[in-house]
C-alpha cells in the first residue's frame, strides 16, 4: 500500500487576529498537549487525509521542522521573518479535514428558551443569535420540550404555544430543528441555570406515593424523573407511565405536523431517564454526590425491589431478591467498597445475577419507551442519548458505569447490548464527551482513573458495528481549538477503512460566551471543519496571554 508524504507548511498568522484577544479556555488543562520539541509524525495511508504540523516557538526557543519542503524556496524569507510574528501565535498539530465528508452541526438553544408561562424569552436577542448561527452555516438547531411546561398543571391537557413562536422563528431563518421529548426536570445538574420541576399533577401523586420516584438504598427520592418500575403501573391518573410519554408525544406530533411534513424537524431525541439520557440517577449533584464519586444504586422503590424479587424467585435464589449491602456512598472509591474493588462482590455469581438484572431494566425501559416513539413519531428519525462515564473506567469494575446501569466491566461488553436495542427501533445514538481528553482527565484527576478516548472509542465502535447512526455532543463547554480538534478526531477518525463517521453533532449550548469574538471565529473555523470545508491560518492559534499579578 503506497504512504502518502506529509508536508510540513508554516503559515503566518493575520494581524487582524492579534486584535481579538486571548480565547476563553474551558479546558481544564493549562498547557499544550505536547511539550517543546515533542513531534508526533504519523505517516497516513493513501485516500486518508494528512495531517499538517507547523513548528513551535516557546521562550525564545526555536524547533525547526523536521523536514524541509525542497520545492518551497519561501523557506529562508520565512526563518528571516518570523522571530517577530511568533511572540503572537503558536502552531499545533491539526489535520486538515478539507474534503472529508460533512458532518452536520447543530447548537443547543437555552435550557430556559421558554419559561413556565410558555412564552419565548427575549425573542429579539434570540432572533439575532440565530442569524449569526445561520452566517456561518450552522445546521440547526436542538431545542428541549419540557413536560413540566407542556402538560404542567393537568393531566392531557398540553400547551405547545411557545414552541410553535419558536419553531416558526427558527424555520423563518432557514434552520433545522432537533427536538428532545424532555420527560425530566431541569435543575440540580452540571449546566442547569434554571429550574424545571415535573408536572405539578404528577408531584402531587408523588407526595403520597414517593415511590414513583428512583431511590437510593438510604430511601433517599429522586424527583428528576419518573423510575422505570412504574412503565406498566397506572399509578398516574389511571395511566401508565408508558402511556403517559405515548400521549405527550401524539400530541406534540400532530400539533407539529407542518414541520414534520416540510422537514424542518430532522430528529426527535426521547427522552429516556435524568438529563435525557438513558441512565439511572446515580450521580445527583443534588444529593450530596461529588466528581469523581462511584454513585448509588437507585432501585429501591417498590416497583423495582418487586421486580428484583420475582427474578431473583425465577432464578431459584429468592434470597438475591435484595439490593447489595457492601457498595458504601455516592463518594465512595471502587477500592473502599466490597462490591466494586477488585475481585469484589460485583463479580460474584450474585453480583453478576443483580447486575444482570439492573443492567435488563435499562434496557427494556428503553425497549418499551422508544417502541411507543416509533408509534407516536410514525417513521420519522428517533434517537436516544446515552451519558460519557468515563471516570473509574481504567479499573476492574467501572464501578461509576455499573450504577449508573451500564454493565461494563472489564470482561464484559456492556453497550454492545444497548446498540442492538436501538437497531431494533432504527434509533440513532447521541452520545456525550467526545473533546474529553485522556491525559487531560489524568493531569486534574489522577485519583479518578478516568479514561474518555476509551470509552468514545468503545461506544461508538459498539454502535457502528450494529449499522446504527451516531451522532454526538460535548459533555461540557467547549470555546477552545483542543476541545474542538478532539470532537473532530472523533467524528472522522483517521485511515477508518469503512469510512465511517458521526451522523451529526451537537453543541453545548449557545451562551454569550459562545458569542464573543474570538470564540466565536474558533467556532466558525470548526463549523467549516465539520462541513470538510477548508480553513485559512491551518495549524495556528492565537497565543494565549499571561497574566499578569497585580
Amino acid at each position: 500500500m503506497a504512504v502518502s508524504s506529509i508536508r510540513l507548511t508554516r503559515t503566518l498568522l493575520p494581524v487582524s487576529v492579534k486584535q481579538l484577544g486571548t480565547p476563553a479556555r474551558v479546558s481544564a488543562r493549562s498547557s499544550l498537549p505536547f511539550s517543546v520539541g515533542d513531534w508526533r509524525g504519523v505517516s497516513t495511508f493513501s485516500g486518508a487525509r494528512p495531517l499538517v504540523f507547523a513548528k513551535l516557538k516557546q521562550s525564545g526557543e526555536t524547533i525547526e521542522d523536521p523536514i524541509e519542503d525542497p520545492m518551497d524556496d519561501s523557506t529562508d524569507q520565512l526563518d528571516d521573518d518570523d522571530d517577530d510574528d511568533d511572540d503572537e501565535f503558536v502552531h499545533l498539530e491539526e489535520r486538515d479535514f478539507s474534503g472529508t465528508p460533512r458532518v452536520p452541526v447543530y447548537v443547543m438553544l437555552p435550557l430556559g428558551v421558554i419559561d413556565m408561562n410558555s412564552e419565548v424569552v427575549e425573542p429579539e436577542e434570540l432572533v439575532d443569535q440565530l442569524r449569526t448561527l445561520k452566517s456561518v452555516n450552522v445546521d440547526g438547531v436542538m431545542v428541549d420540550c419540557w413536560w413540566g411546561i407542556v402538560e404542567a398543571h393537568t393531566p392531557q391537557v398540553y400547551n405547545w404555544s411557545g414552541y410553535k413562536k419558536l419553531f416558526q422563528m427558527i424555520r423563518d431563518l432557514g434552520l433545522k430543528l432537533q427536538v428532545v421529548m424532555s420527560f425530566h426536570e431541569c435543575g440540580g445538574n452540571v449546566g442547569d441555570d434554571v429550574h424545571i420541576q415535573l408536572p405539578e399533577w404528577v408531584r402531587e401523586i408523588g407526595q403520597t406515593n414517593p415511590d414513583i420516584y428512583f431511590t437510593d438504598r438510604a430511601g433517599t427520592r429522586n424527583s428528576e424523573c419518573l423510575t422505570w418500575g412504574i412503565d406498566k403501573q397506572r399509578v398516574l391518573r389511571g395511566r401508565t407511565a408508558l402511556e403517559v410519554y405515548f400521549d405527550y408525544m401524539r400530541s406534540f406530533r400532530v400539533e407539529f405536523d407542518e414541520f414534520f411534513e416540510d422537514k424542518v424537524i430532522t430528529e426527535i431525541e426521547v427522552g429516556l431517564g435524568p438529563c435525557g439520557e438513558l441512565r439511572y440517577p446515580s450521580y445527583p449533584a443534588q444529593h450530596g454526590w461529588k466528581y469523581p464519586g462511584i454513585g448509588e444504586f437507585q432501585c429501591y422503590d417498590k416497583y423495582l425491589m418487586e421486580s428484583l424479587k420475582e427474578a431473583a424467585e425465577v432464578r431459584g435464589h429468592s434470597f438475591w431478591g435484595r439490593g447489595p449491602d457492601n457498595t458504601e456512598t455516592y463518594n465512595s472509591t471502587p477500592h473502599g467498597t466490597g462490591f466494586f474493588r477488585d475481585g469484589g462482590d460485583y463479580d460474584s455469581y450474585y453480583g453478576r445475577f443483580f447486575l444482570n438484572w439492573y443492567s435488563r431494566v435499562l434496557i427494556d425501559h428503553g425497549d418499551r419507551v422508544l417502541s411507543m416513539a416509533n408509534l407516536a413519531f410514525e417513521g420519522n428519525c428517533i434517537a436516544a442519548k446515552l451519558s460519557g462515564i468515563h471516570w473509574w473506567y481504567k479499573t476492574a469494575s467501572h464501578a461509576a458505569e455499573l450504577t449508573a446501569g451500564f454493565y461494563n466491566p472489564a470482561n464484559r461488553d456492556g453497550y454492545g447490548p444497548i446498540a442492538a436495542m436501538l437497531k431494533k427501533h432504527d434509533a440513532a445514538l447521541n452520545f456525550t464527551c467526545v473533546e474529553l481528553r485522556t491525559l487531560d482527565q489524568h493531569e486534574d484527576y489522577p485519583e479518578a482513573l478516568a479514561d474518555p478516548e476509551g470509552l468514545v472509542w468503545q461506544v461508538l465502535n459498539a454502535a457502528w458495528d450494529a449499522s446504527i447512526p451516531v451522532a454526538s455532543e460535548n459533555a461540557l463547554p467547549c470555546y477552545d481549538r483542543e476541545g474542538y480538534n478532539k470532537i473532530l478526531e472523533n467524528a472522522k477518525p483517521l485511515n477508518d477503512p469503512d469510512g465511517r463517521h458521526l451522523s451529526c453533532f451537537t453543541y453545548l449550548r449557545l451562551n454569550p460566551t459562545l458569542m464573543e469574538s474570538q470564540n466565536f471565529i474558533e467556532f466558525d473555523r470548526f463549523v467549516k471543519r465539520m462541513h470538510g470545508e477548508a480553513v485559512p491560518d491551518l495549524g495556528l492559534a492565537p497565543r494565549p496571554q499571561e497574566t499578569k499579578s497585580e
